[in-house]
């Protein structure tokens, strides 16, 4: 395939990150407006993070669409999905009720989940050798642009909350788009700022599905479905050679995911409440580091097909490790402590697990079980990170009271992933899908890559 291809289908896919993470920050970015709104309690909130996006919602999404992908097509996946992520932001925008709400994350949630296996499938299998590591390095720069987008809308419409009292220059566009709707003051107008956000994400989802819908069927995929299109998942329990590779990236993963998913969803509502900031300020901040995200990831794109694998990802979350070192010692209640975290965590972010993980669970799988093996490895992973949120909530405190303690359990995993990723980093770099298929399990396991 040539380049040009190559990148043009990279960047169609990637639209999936930008809404996954843009469903995420969208819902984190109005989280203290929704729960003033609906009179919601911190319980409430962990719910809503349990079944959305960043977790229950796209581990169940994630187990069907991997194996959809891997039976029917990475194409059908792109055909009709969107259609149901707009379908769970018109739920959010239409919610003046928790159940509504709730219900709205949840099947955006799935829609993230049965797209993520199938795009971090396609952009490596429609790569070349030398460019899978800088696509995979592209989708997640739209990973990064998603939340930015998404933060800079939310700072304009943020309304004046918190100590500051201050609004953003488009909160009279609120007052507006509320008006229409007979809402002229109190928390049912500033969540109208919210609402308009996911309004952005409507948009996004219907151009990504009148371009991906397009998209040619992955050659990978239609190779191997001329040699065997039978699916057995007895092969993930009896064969070693693929357990091994499960349990690694689950492992190294799913503790970086723990720390991740609570920072995606909580982190505009843990500076607001143990960092004292407004909404806008919260926003404001946040983009600030999207943008330094954006850029270290476009750093990582060009380098990780040149350099060694194992001490890029060594260097990336040592970064994470380092920022909530920070967190214990200096703290975030100051301004130089939040910048401080703020950067650490930006460039951990850039130089990201999940950019590993999305690398290397696309290569060590052969190509008739590796978006179904991503999907089991996800929906664990996000499954997992649905029961730490409720938790975190309890530990955090209304408050943030105990954010202290929270701190400590986010340390402890950033170094197990840390250990784990750096002591079992496999070598997969210069190599084609099809090489690293035979080194892994030869010639008898599906034939193709």
């Amino acid at each position: 395939m040539k380049k040009k291809s190559s990148l043009g289908s990279t960047i169609a896919v990637s639209l999936t990150n930008y809404l996954d993470a843009g469903a995420i920050v969208a819902g984190a970015s109005g989280l203290t407006l929704w729960k003033d709104y609906l009179g919601l309690t911190e319980a409430h909130l962990g719910w809503l993070n349990a079944i959305s996006a960043n977790c229950l919602g796209a581990a169940i999404g994630a187990i069907i669409g991997g194996v959809l992908a891997d039976k029917y097509g990475r194409k059908a996946i792109y055909t009709y999905n969107m259609l149901l992520y707009m379908a769970g932001v018109l739920c959010i925008l239409l919610a003046t009720s928790y159940p509504a709400l709730l219900a709205g994350f949840l099947v955006t949630g799935i829609s993230v989940g049965v797209g993520v296996p199938a795009s971090w499938t396609y952009i490596s299998e429609s790569s070349e050798v030398g460019n899978r590591g800088r696509n995979i390095g592209i989708s997640q720069m739209a990973w990064g642009i998603g939340p930015t987008v998404i933060l800079i809308l939310g700072t304009l419409l943020a309304p004046p909350t918190g100590g500051a009292g201050s609004e953003g220059l488009l909160f009279p566009l609120v007052q507006s788009v509320a008006l229409l709707f007979g809402v002229t003051d109190g928390d049912a107008l500033n969540v109208f700022s919210s609402r308009i956000v996911f309004v952005s994400l409507f948009v996004v989802a219907f151009i990504a599905w009148l371009l991906q819908r397009r998209l040619e069927e992955s050659k990978e995929w239609e190779k191997m479905k001329t040699v065997n299109s039978e699916h057995n998942y007895k092969l993930f329990t009896i064969n070693y050679k693929m357990v091994k590779p499960m349990l690694f990236l689950a492992g190294m993963y799913l503790t970086w995911n723990l720390v991740a998913s609570v920072m995606g969803f909580f982190q505009q509502h843990i500076y607001e409440t143990a960092g004292g900031l407004s909404n806008e300020y919260a926003n404001m901040l946040s983009v600030g580091q999207w943008l330094v995200i954006i850029a270290t990831t476009f750093v990582f794109s060009m380098i990780v097909d040149k350099v060694n694998h194992r001490w890029l990802y060594f260097t990336g979350v040592s970064f994470a490790v380092l920022a909530w070192v920070m967190v214990l010692t200096v703290g975030i209640t100051s301004l130089g402590g939040l910048l401080l975290f703020t950067l650490l965590w930006a460039l951990q972010a850039g130089i990201s697990v999940q950019s590993f993980y999305a690398l290397w669970a696309s290569e060590l799988f052969p190509a008739r079980y590796r978006a179904a093996a991503q999907g089991i490895m996800f929906f664990i992973v996000r499954g997992l990170s649905a029961a730490w949120g409720l938790g975190f909530v309890y530990i955090y405190g209304e408050n943030g009271e105990g954010f202290t303690r929270a701190a400590w359990v986010m340390l402890a995993l950033l170094v197990v992933s840390l250990v784990i990723g750096t002591v079992w980093a496999p070598e997969t770099r210069g190599k084609t899908l099809d090489e690293i298929t035979r080194e892994r399990y030869g010639d008898g396991l599906g034939g193709q890559s």
